[in-house]
């Protein structure tokens, strides 16, 4: 239950003002079928991140417990460079579609997120905790919780969130994993 609380709430921050957040704000304005798109976020993010949780299983038993700190520690250390780093879109959704907003939500999303900070920390929050479902879960919730949102009431909420704030908080709490992880400190998260 642990990993699930920590995944979701690293990934819910992580994913405020990135990209795919951004991407589910312009599905919603171009399509305006909330349903849909939520559902296919959902799709998107569930396999995503259940092959990036995977990878990152793997790599807790082909890496040794030593190796695998100094490589999660440093990681974490990145992704709160990485958050500080504004996220743009790069035309993700295409203008029209011929697939339905089900299909192209899903396909542009699960693109959108391959390499993106949320499947980065997904692999890393694998790797630390070991409990693949439970990180999957809560990345998945993590994700939902920041995007949907987004879908429902995306441009009301852009304008009043301060997003460099939540990237900034987000980036205190990838660097303390960071730390905690170099140091060996894992009571706490």
């Amino acid at each position: 239950m642990h990993a699930f609380l920590v995944s979701s709430g690293i990934v819910m921050l992580a994913e405020m003002g990135d990209k795919t957040q951004l991407l589910a704000l312009l599905l919603a304005t171009q399509f305006r079928r909330p349903l849909p798109i939520i559902a296919g976020i959902f799709v998107a993010t569930m396999i995503n991140h259940a092959a990036a949780g995977a990878v990152g299983g793997w790599l807790t038993h082909v890496l040794g417990a030593n190796v695998l700190r100094w490589i999660l520690g440093l990681s974490f250390l990145a992704m709160a460079v990485w958050m500080l780093i504004p996220d743009k879109l790069d035309n993700a959704a295409p203008a029209q579609s011929r697939y339905g907003v089900f299909a192209t939500t899903v396909f542009t999303f699960f693109l959108a997120e391959m390499g993106d900070k949320t499947q980065i920390a997904t692999i890393a929050l694998a790797a630390r905790y070991q409990s693949l479902l439970w990180v999957i879960a809560g990345t998945t919730l993590g994700m939902m919780i920041a995007d949907v949102p987004a879908v429902w009431f995306g441009e009301w909420i852009m304008k009043r969130v301060p997003i460099r704030t939540v990237h900034i908080i987000a980036a205190v709490i990838f660097a303390t994993l960071g730390i905690m992880s170099l140091l060996n400190v894992g009571a706490l998260f």
